[in-house]
């Protein structure tokens, strides 16, 4: 009997280790689905509300299948004072896809310059770096506002798009990505074989530094697509407006005309899609730059 007692109790104790982890798993997937409801519903709401007409919005019936108006928004919303949302879109696209471009280049840069060189007080400069990253953009509006208006560049393009071309954060990122892709020995074998420093960089460690790039774009991408508060204290001139700020100046005439309800909930699902196309299409790059310092 003694003999046989250790084979019965070892599905208890099998059964007692597997409950935990079913227990731990499910709560995980408990987790995971209340954070993809809380992530989902906003933007479910916002596909439905912007098919529906005005009645239906001031009715709350968003969630019934009548008063479908989808197709009479986007009519709507595209011939709104002369069509005035069309040009914010565009400069939307304007500030945030060259800028993310020229931003995300200049940031990763940056950071292969603090990896790769050597120069004076080079940590305490990238310890200014660190500490601007830890600093709200909305502090530097005013500062921003000063300088523009000194330069003459208030109300114009460069006044909201030469500021998103430096971010700190991205540099930080720059460097963390030299430091994972670029080996240090390819660039001494490319020295060896006559290559110049640009030369270098640009055919060697910036081919090296693809999914970095693709990274810190998509970063720069979404902080200049919502970017809201700088345009407002730079601009005047609706023409120059992205489309969050044109948005926000509809919604606030929306209280004395309802008629602006629609189109700006329109106006907002459309404005998501940029950024949903962006990290579908970039994905891929995006993913294996996050996990490229676990790789390491």
């Amino acid at each position: 009997m003694s003999a046989t007692a250790p084979a019965r109790t070892a599905p208890t104790r099998t059964a007692a280790v597997l409950r935990p982890r079913l227990l731990g798993r499910s709560v995980v997937n408990l987790v995971v689905g209340i954070s993809v409801l809380y992530t989902l519903l906003p933007v479910l709401w916002l596909v439905l509300a912007a098919s529906k007409d005005r009645d239906a919005l001031f009715g709350s019936d968003v969630l019934s299948l009548d008063h479908f108006s989808f197709a009479r928004n986007l009519k709507d919303l595209f011939a709104m004072d002369g069509g005035l949302y069309t040009r914010w879109y565009g400069n939307s696209l304007l500030y945030a896809v060259l800028g993310a471009a020229l931003g995300a280049l200049i940031s990763i840069a940056c950071g292969y310059a603090f990896d790769k060189y050597r120069f004076a007080h080079k940590e305490k400069l990238f310890g200014l770096v660190l500490a601007a990253v830890m600093v709200p953009q909305t502090v530097l509006a005013l500062p921003l506002y000063l300088m523009a208006s000194g330069t003459g560049l208030v109300n114009t393009f460069w006044a909201v798009f030469i500021p998103v071309l430096f971010n700190p954060f991205g540099v930080y990122l720059g460097r963390i990505f030299s430091q994972g892709y670029v080996p240090d020995e390819v660039l001494e074998a490319a020295r060896v074989d006559g290559a110049g420093e640009l030369t270098t960089y640009f055919r060697v460690a910036l081919r090296m530094l693809g999914p970095g790039l693709v990274t810190v774009f998509l970063f720069q991408l979404t902080a200049i697509w919502n970017n809201f508060f700088l345009p407002m204290v730079m601009l005047s001139d609706q023409d120059l407006y992205p489309v969050s700020l044109g948005l926000y100046t509809w919604n606030s005439a929306a209280t004395v005309s309802p008629e602006y309800y629609p189109v700006v909930i329109m106006g907002s699902l459309l404005a998501v899609l940029p950024l949903i196309l962006a990290f579908a299409l970039l994905q891929r790059f995006w993913k294996s730059g996050l996990t490229a310092g676990a790789v390491k």
